[in-house]
């Protein structure tokens, strides 16, 4: 009797060491199930990630592969193709009547330099400030014919033409709109200077075109004026020198 009940022991002990090995192995098999389950979908994002940067590098000129295509191809109009439904049947519209651009100030006097001398006068004060901006413009663009003080002996005389010069009386006489209208327009051989200056730089211009035939040709009164300018300023650097021998 006490045989078979350690034998009965024995053999419930073994099944349960069985049952538990097997139960670490099924968990063991589990684990590693899972571990190759995920080695296999990371494998596979790989090879498509890999598939799609190959995808591009296909030769030829075009795209193998298109994301989004509708920005490449679009339903966009030729400018000169002929559209039935469109106004005019052709792709590239036509402005309303009376359009201008933005920014654009148009030009009455295309025609009329006359009109332009009676009707045009400069809106700028003649300041420091005015006449020196006036100055860079004249030697960027009219320098190089009209010279540095206006004589007509610009750097590009010869082989060039010589320009008439601004000192001439002619020229002296004319209206600051009459001006106007020869740098927009352009005369003779000068071409129009609209799109390289703008319309106030043009006015500030000719202020410094009238300092420079003041410099050329003064009046009496401008020489007076003169003096006296260069007295008043030599009794203000006195001034100075005292005040600055006193500190």
């Amino acid at each position: 009797m006490k045989n078979s009940k350690y034998e009965i022991l024995n053999s419930k002990q073994i099944s349960m060491f069985q049952n538990s090995n097997f139960k670490r192995t099924r968990l063991r098999f589990k684990k590693l199930g899972f571990r190759v389950c995920l080695g296999f979908r990371y494998s596979n994002l790989v090879f498509l990630f890999l598939m799609l940067i190959l995808q591009g590098c296909v030769g030829g000129n075009k795209t193998a592969w298109e994301y989004m295509p509708d920005m490449a191809d679009s339903p966009a109009v030729k400018s000169q193709k002929y559209e039935a439904n469109l106004p005019h049947h052709r792709g590239m519209l036509v402005p309303p009547e009376g359009t201008i651009p933005r920014g654009y100030e148009p030009y009455h006097y295309k025609e009329d330099p006359d009109g332009a001398g009676r009707a045009l006068q400069n809106p700028l004060p003649r300041t420091k400030e005015v006449v020196l901006a006036g100055e860079k413009t004249f030697n960027a663009h009219c320098g190089v014919c009209h010279g540095a003080k206006g004589l007509g002996d610009g750097s590009v005389v010869p082989p060039f033409p010589k320009p008439p010069s601004l000192q001439s009386e002619k020229i002296r006489d004319w209206s600051d709109g009459r001006i106007f209208h020869v740098i927009t327009m352009g005369q003779n051989l000068m071409p129009s200077y609209a799109s390289q200056i703008t319309p106030q730089a043009r006015w500030a211009t000719i202020h410094y075109i009238r300092v420079l035939q003041l410099a050329q040709n003064p009046t009496v009164e401008d020489v007076e004026a003169y003096k006296k300018g260069r007295k008043e300023i030599k009794k203000e650097n006195s001034k100075h020198e005292i005040l600055n021998s006193k500190q």
